[in-house]
């Protein structure tokens, strides 16, 4: 089954770290990435989607990040 993961995080080098952690872990990047401005909070947000084949059946339950 093929998982999908939408990973969010302010423009800093943490956004990097998480999406190159899910890379290392065998997620892959699903098209472009995103940018907007956080007006609430005056800063820039970055948004990435990644998928993954995994051997599980589907369930609410699961924990994406895990997998």
């Amino acid at each position: 089954m093929k998982i999908y993961r939408f990973l969010t995080g302010d423009d800093t080098s943490a956004f990097c770290h998480k999406v190159t952690e899910a890379l290392s872990k065998g997620w892959e990047l699903y098209g472009e990435p995103s940018y907007a401005y956080d007006s609430a909070n005056g800063v820039m947000r970055c948004g990435q989607a990644v998928t993954k084949e995994a051997d599980v059946t589907y369930s609410a339950d699961l924990k994406l990040g895990q997998l």
